[in-house]
């Protein structure tokens, strides 16, 4: 597929700018270029077709975006150094050079959770257990993996017709770097199915308009699994309503307590987006110049695919240089420009 082999033939440059941005956050990274290099994920292109998520579900896209499935989106993970949850059973991404969000999708076979508390939702509470969540939490992590909750984005809204729960919250880290989580909940027969986007505060409007209008609405669950599949006389049913869910799987009393361990946790693991987005930038950057390239001369880009397998020999210093300026300048320029730097 032309967009494997884009990826494997810009394996170092990718990997170039990895390591320039891991140097930007100061974060670990263990994957290597060698690893990557050698990775075949299936990136399907969208073309109105039904793909599986997991088997819970089906999302239909079109050739604007790409997809992967649960087993190809932690392959990408665990290769840039990071630790699946283990829940990923699908991502979608824009195919748009100017795009650089990310939707990816987990499931969690909690047992039929009720919407009773539907019209109970308090978004105060929930917003103080949450800060008091991660006052706690912050005492036992290093500094550069604690997180502070500065209010809602959204609050917490459930569709009943759609048995979804929407939120976002609106965070920092410990350099004041902004970070939003948004959240859809879409209630099933036996859990429930997160879709999680993840952008920036300054794209999340835009990018949230572009989920709702082209993915949320051609995410079906698949017959026999919804919400009004329950029978309670077979299928096991959670304990945790709509509260806990937010919460992230705990009780409002019990993550006071807890210090909200649990969300925390998911929190700091998908952090890697932070560091992944302006790689997903770059990565469409030089997928949309692979494809200009292709239309004028396909078999130069063919030499160029078979060039990269040689990546070890000793490139041209100058164009390194050149391309590390280059992906430098985008930050710089946020930062000139006061724009809040690319976050999750």
């Amino acid at each position: 597929m032309k967009i494997n082999c884009f990826f494997k033939s810009h394996a170092t440059h990718f990997m170039m700018v990895w390591i320039l941005v891991i140097s930007i956050f100061a974060a670990p990274l263990s994957a290597s270029a060698e690893a990557v290099d050698k990775t075949s994920l299936n990136w399907i292109q969208g073309s109105n077709q039904p793909l599986p998520v997991g088997d819970i579900a089906q999302v239909t896209i079109n050739e604007d975006y790409v997809f992967l499935n649960g087993a190809d989106i932690k392959t990408y993970i665990r290769e840039y150094g990071q630790i699946p949850s283990d829940l990923e059973i699908g991502a979608v991404f824009p195919i748009d050079e100017d795009a650089y969000w990310i939707a990816y999708f987990e499931y969690v076979d909690s047992g039929h959770i009720s919407d009773d508390e539907k019209t109970k939702i308090d978004a105060d509470k929930l917003l103080d257990s949450f800060k008091a969540g991660t006052e706690e939490t912050n005492k036992e992590v290093a500094e550069h993996s604690r997180l502070y909750v500065d209010g809602w984005d959204i609050e917490p809204t459930y569709n009943e017709s759609l048995r979804s729960l929407t939120w976002s919250l609106l965070l920092h880290n410990y350099k004041g770097e902004k970070i939003i989580n948004y959240h859809v909940r879409v209630l099933t027969r036996t859990g429930y199915l997160s879709v999680i986007l993840a952008s920036d505060p300054e794209h999340l409007a835009a990018d949230r308009a572009t989920l709702e209008r082209d993915i949320l609405p051609n995410l079906v669950i698949n017959p026999g699994k919804t919400y009004e599949d329950f029978d309670p006389a077979v299928d096991k049913k959670s304990s945790m309503g709509l509260t806990g869910l937010i919460l992230g799987g705990a009780g409002l009393a019990v993550a006071k307590k807890a210090g909200l361990f649990g969300l925390l946790a998911v929190l700091i693991k998908k952090f890697w987006f932070v560091l992944f987005l302006p790689f997903v930038w770059l990565f469409n950057r030089l997928r949309g110049k692979g494809k200009n390239k292709q239309q004028e001369d396909p078999a130069e880009e063919a030499n160029q695919a078979d060039g990269a397998d040689h990546s070890s020999h000793p490139s041209d210093p100058q164009q390194e240089a050149a391309e590390d300026s280059k992906f430098k300048s985008k930050f710089e320029l946020e930062e000139e420009n006061k724009k809040p730097p690319t976050s999750l």
